[in-house]
């Protein structure tokens, strides 16, 4: 059985795993991550590594694939830059051949080695289109079209960066509706400063009429980003991950709601083909991990 390692590298932690080559997560371990200083970052790499080659031997490793926040140049192995870590300009593929040997590495960003995951996951046709949108901390999506990335110059799938109509006018949708968005959003309407995320997720299942609101208000803005989606790119098929949507599947439902109320009817084959992520917080170490195998 051909193995790989898979890392993904993220703000607050740092999971790793082993995976066979048709997908199946053998092993996993994370760590906290340590973005105090770059090499401090560099070193729980290191440990989560370690931790899960921990009773196996990395000669049976046929190579790693990093999952990074933010922009990467894949072809030299450089973490370019990113809002929640200290790596601008930081040779990880180098320093990772350092440390553990001259294997083949793979890098690329988080969200990319996600969606490659989910893709392999739903079985989509090989002309087909395929968005996978995570929505956590940030919101962002990646697509895969006709078997490949669709990558623009560098930067696609930025979608958490689309302006949207909200009371206060137009604003960016994760500033809005990301989990950190959610948790501003209801201290402001309920004038509350000790409320989280988690609190307004609690408050809607459980009936409270103040919650209702907000959550109707962020989804209502989720569903004005999709539409976008919906209407450039027209999807056979889009796959949800990430904590704030994982952590919370009937906002799924909500969102379809409010965006048939977008969609034309030639549109709307869309909501039959719009799920939640299977892989949950393992898509992007298994998309690392199956990225060593298939390069697309």
């Amino acid at each position: 059985m051909k193995k790989a390692i898979g890392i993904d590298i993220g703000g607050t932690k740092i999971a790793a795993g082993i995976i066979s080559e048709s997908g199946e997560l053998l092993n996993r371990k994370e760590v906290k991550s340590d973005p105090s200083d770059r090499e401090s970052m560099f070193e729980q790499v290191v440990k989560v590594v370690e931790q899960v080659l921990e009773g196996s031997s990395f000669s049976e490793i046929e190579g790693i694939g990093v999952g990074v926040p933010g922009k990467v140049d894949r072809e030299n192995g450089i973490a370019v830059f990113q809002n929640n870590l200290p790596w601008q300009q930081f040779p990880i593929t180098a320093r990772l051949q350092e440390q553990f040997g001259a294997k083949p590495i793979t890098i690329d960003n988080d969200v990319y080695m996600a969606a490659f995951a989910e893709w392999k996951a739903a079985r989509v046709k090989g002309n087909e289109t395929f968005v996978y949108v995570t929505v956590s901390t940030g919101i962002s999506c990646s697509i895969i079209h006709n078997g490949s990335f669709f990558r623009g110059a560098g930067f696609a799938g930025e979608l958490g960066l689309i302006p949207v109509l909200s009371k206060q006018g137009n604003e960016r949708l994760e500033f809005i509706a990301a989990g950190p968005g959610v948790e501003k959003l209801a201290k402001k309407e309920l004038h509350e400063e000790q409320i989280s995320t988690k609190d307004v997720f609690a408050g809607f299942i459980h009936g409270d009429p103040s919650y209702q609101s907000i959550i109707n208000e962020v989804t209502g803005h989720l569903a004005q980003g999709l539409y976008s989606i919906s209407c450039l790119l027209d999807p056979h098929k889009m796959v949800f991950g990430g904590s704030v949507i994982v952590n919370n599947p009937f906002l799924l439902e909500l969102i379809k709601e409010k965006l048939k109320i977008y969609q034309i009817p030639e549109q709307q084959h869309l909501l039959d083909q719009m799920s939640i992520s299977s892989l949950a917080q393992n898509n992007g170490v298994v998309g690392a991990g199956l990225r060593v195998f298939e390069r697309i």
